[in-house]
């Protein structure tokens, strides 16, 4: 792949702020790592800087510098960044929490070392780092470097009561980010690293950015020194690094109906293996029942409501959903307008229905069908099944009045009933499809399941069909895509 390839699918931020000097230093060495022979050649780089009260100078995870950092990649995903640089190992000690909630690729640090030390000193097994006390604190570098077989070696020339000399050499009052360069921090650095030679180490890693900015100055040493700022940007623009696992996210289109879309969280939730809250499925909602009616365009004058689906899918798009989900059959009318112009996937309710009937009833021929005139009207239903070698019927007569009675009628289901009228309607509905002899009905409305609960009816004549819920079989679906993605990361 060419250089000019590689620049079409990467574009690259880096987080400023975390120190000015250090980012800056990681910044210039990312320009000097592209393999570039002229200007125009270079990768676009986005370097974002904004001067935020004691997050350059706390030591520590502060809300503050989390929030900063989370906003600034949300500002890179606005701008078409694809990869995050992060120069700041204080940072990457929540690295984890940043890369769950975000679309882009983070480039750990971390990980760039440790590759860099397995290849370039194979024999190596004690490992010296310099980083302040906040960090050794986190056990970040052992996170790293323990399962490779590294151990970590940490100076030990610290006097009782005071911070080590390695936080000292940077956030004292004449360390680096003071912009103090000179004799005092180096000075610092290289009697810590004279500490760590004589414990054994056979390598020294700075796991301070700031150092970068005096590592020429601190040797020689007996040992090699590794410049992490130079190492990792040599990493991030090779882009042989590993896809950290995002949390996989449902976006649901909420509102079409309410009710509906309650029944339906419900049935993700219940159909969902957990043991903890974190063990359940990330959703998206955008509940937006303002989405004109579907049925009323379908067979009559109503609104068309392929713009407010469109709009409400994007919008769950922009928030990073994998997937989504329509907890409407008849919506579904409309779904092959709109696929076509997202660049995520909507899991098409009526189709996972049809194919779990097929593998369920392998000898089934005919099914029932309960739904809106507009879902048997657009005939959505009827290819599908017939596409799986299989017959719809339908309530006769005046009975598929009832069935929209007991849907959107003043005492219909919409309107918040569940019993009464609109029970005794659907009902009617029901035994019609029972006597023209069908053995499995499908609630082809979402609404549908709020009236009829169960895998199975008994009929007063002895007669048992199966009722198959179309929400439950989306839910459970859209839960076991999830959870691949899931394993698929480990």
């Amino acid at each position: 792949m060419t250089v000019t390839q590689l620049q079409s699918r990467r574009s690259f931020g880096v987080v400023g702020g975390l120190g000015a000097l250090a980012g800056a230093d990681v910044f210039f060495k990312l320009l000097k790592a592209t393999p570039a022979q002229s200007d125009a050649e270079h990768f676009d780089v986005l370097f974002e800087q904004h001067p935020l009260k004691n997050v350059g100078a706390s030591r520590g995870a502060t809300t503050e510098r989390k929030l900063y950092i989370f906003d600034t990649i949300r500002d890179f995903e606005k701008r078409g960044v694809t990869t995050v640089v992060l120069p700041c190992f204080l940072s990457h000690t929540f690295i984890d929490e940043l890369q769950e909630n975000s679309s882009l690729q983070i480039v750990d640090m971390l990980d760039g070392l440790r590759i860099h030390l397995r290849h370039r000193f194979p024999a190596a097994r004690r490992i010296g780092v310099l980083t302040s006390d906040y960090i050794r604190g986190e056990r970040l570098f052992e996170r790293y470097f323990t399962a490779p077989g590294f151990d970590v070696l940490y100076p030990c020339s610290c006097v009782p009561g005071e911070i080590d000399p390695v936080t000292r050499a940077v956030y004292g009052e004449d360390g680096i980010k003071t912009g103090n360069l000179g004799e005092i921090p180096v000075k610092l650095l290289r009697e810590a690293c004279a500490d760590l030679i004589a414990q054994g180490a056979e390598v020294i890693v700075p796991g301070l950015t700031e150092i970068g900015l005096v590592a020429q100055q601190i040797g020689p040493l007996d040992v090699p020194l590794i410049e992490s700022n130079q190492v990792y940007a040599q990493y991030v623009v090779a882009g042989d690094y590993a896809r950290h696992g995002r949390v996989f996210k449902v976006g649901v289109v909420g509102g079409v109906g309410p009710a509906a879309t309650v029944d339906f969280v419900q049935k993700v939730v219940r159909s969902t293996p957990a043991a903890r809250d974190q063990d359940h499925i990330k959703l998206l909602i955008e509940q937006n029942p303002q989405i004109p009616d579907r049925t009323e365009n379908l067979i009559g004058e109503g609104a068309d409501p392929t713009v407010s689906l469109y709009a409400t899918c994007k919008k769950l798009e922009a928030g990073d959903a994998d997937i989504i989900a329509i907890p409407c059959n008849t919506a579904h009318a409309f779904v092959e307008r709109i696929q076509p112009y997202l660049n995520v996937p909507i899991v098409n309710m009526l189709t996972v229905t049809v194919d779990y009937v097929r593998s369920r009833f392998p000898t089934l021929r005919e099914v029932g069908l309960l739904a809106t005139t507009g879902t048997i009207t657009s005939a959505v239903y009827q290819q599908a099944l017939e596409a799986r070698g299989l017959r719809q019927i339908v309530p006769g007569g005046n009975l598929q009045q009832r069935v929209m009675s007991a849907i959107y009628g003043p005492r219909g289901v919409k309107a918040g009933f569940t019993s009464g009228e609109c029970l005794d309607d659907i009902n009617a509905a029901l035994n019609d499809l029972i006597e023209q002899g069908v053995e499995v009905i499908l609630l082809g409305c979402t609404e549908l399941p709020l009236l009829l609960s169960g895998q199975t009816i008994a009929c007063a004549n002895g007669r048992v069909v199966n009722v198959v819920d179309p929400t439950d079989v989306l839910a459970r679906r859209c839960v076991e895509y999830a959870r691949a993605a899931v394993v698929s990361a480990n």
